[in-house]
């Protein structure tokens, strides 16, 4: 996408969307069970949050949940809630299906591909919270237009956060960091909730690690946590 929206690009998706061969279980959850769980092409319009979770006490979104260890965990510990998790990856969807299916979760609908047209499908103030953990960095300077972290990203953010609603962004490339900082510092609807060091060096204890995380302590990177806050 080519259009200007407050002073950068907004975002179109890049790099890949499958990787090595699936197994014969995972290509059978694929085919059977996403079906049933896949939310509504939001290409089609906006969509209906109580449709898909008529009971749900609050509704919160990953975007890009990778092997979905996260959202598996944030699901089993609220069975009142709703998620949703946004992944273009196939062989993330694939893993995430196999978590759900064994540990019958029945609280998570996906959307398999851009997270950008569900984010601009959903209705405002519908979500209570959005993570965006270890997102693709994209390091050189000619790609850092394709970072989801952006502009837009922030309007719509805080469009669809509910007030007092919180935004969790984790990365290991402190570029990136700082990247998120900056833009956070020019969306007026968001607060940072850091007050020490600790509060953005340590992961809170309702953040479970992914395995981005993971390799990235092993290749010695210490992440960030950043939580901001809804006004």
């Amino acid at each position: 996408m080519a259009e200007v929206f407050g002073g950068g690009y907004i975002p179109e998706l890049y790099g890949r969307t499958k990787g090595r061969p699936l197994r014969q279980r995972q290509q059978a959850l694929l085919d059977t069970l996403l079906p049933r769980l896949a939310t509504p092409d939001p290409e089609r319009g906006a969509i209906d949050l109580n449709a898909l979770f008529p009971h749900a006490s609050r509704i919160e979104l990953e975007i890009g949940f990778g092997g979905g260890e996260h959202l598996a965990w944030q699901a089993a510990q609220a069975p009142d809630a709703g998620f949703i998790g946004a992944e273009p990856f196939l062989n993330g969807v694939a893993l995430l299906l196999q978590k759900i299916d064994a540990e019958d979760l029945a609280n998570i609908r996906i959307r398999h591909g851009d997270a950008r047209p569900l984010l601009e499908a959903l209705p405002s103030g519908s979500l209570a919270r959005i993570y965006v953990l270890h997102p693709d960095p994209w390091p050189k300077r000619r790609h850092a237009k394709r970072r989801i972290i952006s502009p837009w990203f922030f309007n719509e953010a805080a469009r669809v956060l509910r007030g007092g609603g919180a935004l969790r962004v984790a990365s290991d490339i402190p570029d990136y960091v700082r990247w998120t900082l900056m833009h956070a510092q020019n969306a007026p609807e968001f607060d940072w909730t850091a007050e020490r060091a600790d509060d953005w060096r340590l992961r809170p204890d309702d953040w479970p690690q992914t395995r981005y995380e993971a390799k990235a302590r092993r290749e010695g990177r210490a992440p960030a946590y950043l939580e901001f806050r809804r006004r």
